[in-house]
């Protein structure tokens, strides 16, 4: 009885995950991402999206824990531990950081090659969902 008292609780408390969404510009000419994609382009293996276009991987920052544990199962620490090791060997950078969804959102609808993530409650038509990752 106690137990389901504590979850009922707790579910009041602490809402629900909702997905996060992979979204692109409209015009990008990318239609969707396979999870091999995004991980090579977050990663910083590939420098260009399917359509050509040159890839701007944007981390943003409300989500950016969430992303990475859903995409790469890996936490901010070692996120940043291995682009650390990329940036002193010259070999890459990190995505584009960025503050807030809004200035995500700005970036991607003016740059074709943007591509960002958000939780995906908050996807807006001028924005393209090219993957979901499930939490």
């Amino acid at each position: 009885m106690r137990c389901c008292l504590l979850v009922a609780l707790l579910s009041l408390v602490m809402p629900a995950m909702a997905d996060i969404a992979i979204v692109v510009n409209t015009g990008s000419g990318v239609s969707h991402l396979t999870r091999s994609d995004a991980v090579n382009i977050f990663m910083g293996r590939y420098r260009k999206l399917p359509s050509g276009n040159p890839a701007l991987p944007l981390d943003v920052a409300p989500f950016k824990a969430r992303f990475y544990r859903a995409l790469v199962n890996k936490n901010l620490a070692e996120i940043n531990s291995y682009w650390a090791r990329l940036v002193f060997s010259g070999e890459n950078s990190p995505p584009q950081q960025v503050a807030t969804v809004a200035e995500m959102r700005q970036i991607v609808t003016s740059n074709p090659g943007a591509v960002g993530y958000l939780d995906s409650r908050e996807v807006s038509p001028d924005l393209h969902v090219v993957l979901i990752l499930s939490e």
